[in-house]
């Protein structure tokens, strides 16, 4: 019983991951969409600011005048360290393959580009190298997690039975 429950979670485990490559090549879609749209609003934003003889942070604390002004100014601050922070993810997401992003899970940090590239993900049956490896990787995970939690409320069961 317990190979099987541990077999069905590794099946689980290479299922899931498997999708992994196709999930992240979608995600850098949208989030190169995402970095191409903000890098405007930047551009215009600095091109004003240098026009007007004055810095980016300059042009930001003049914003500051009337409640309409600090608000304007908080998104436009907002947006420009969203912009730079995508775009730092995406230059480093960009180049490198599928499987290799496993590793860097953590530049897919945008929540909303992450919960939109979601809703319209459809899996797929994996027929890459890289769909392969990660579903392999899965299985491990999965019959890995499994095996330990089995092992570790076993070996407590046996403490409170020699108790």
């Amino acid at each position: 019983m317990i190979r099987l429950l541990t077999m069905a979670a590794g099946l689980s485990g290479a299922v899931s991951l498997s999708q992994f490559p196709e999930f992240s090549q979608q995600y850098l879609q949208r989030l190169s969409g995402a970095v191409d749209e903000l890098r405007g609003v930047v551009v215009s934003f600095d091109a004003a600011a240098s026009s007007s003889g004055i810095t980016r942070e300059e042009a930001l604390a003049e914003l500051n005048g009337s409640a309409f002004q600090a608000q304007l100014g908080g998104n436009l601050s907002g947006q420009i360290n969203r912009y730079e922070r995508l775009a730092d993810s995406y230059a480093a997401l960009k180049e490198i393959e599928p499987l290799q992003r496993l590793t860097q899970v953590y530049r897919f940090n945008d929540a909303d580009l992450a919960r939109r590239t979601w809703a319209d993900f459809r899996p797929a049956v994996p027929v890459t190298a890289d769909g392969f490896i990660c579903a392999a990787i899965g299985y491990a995970l999965g019959w890995l997690a499994l095996s330990g939690l089995i092992a570790l409320i076993l070996r407590l069961f046996r403490r409170t039975a020699a108790s």
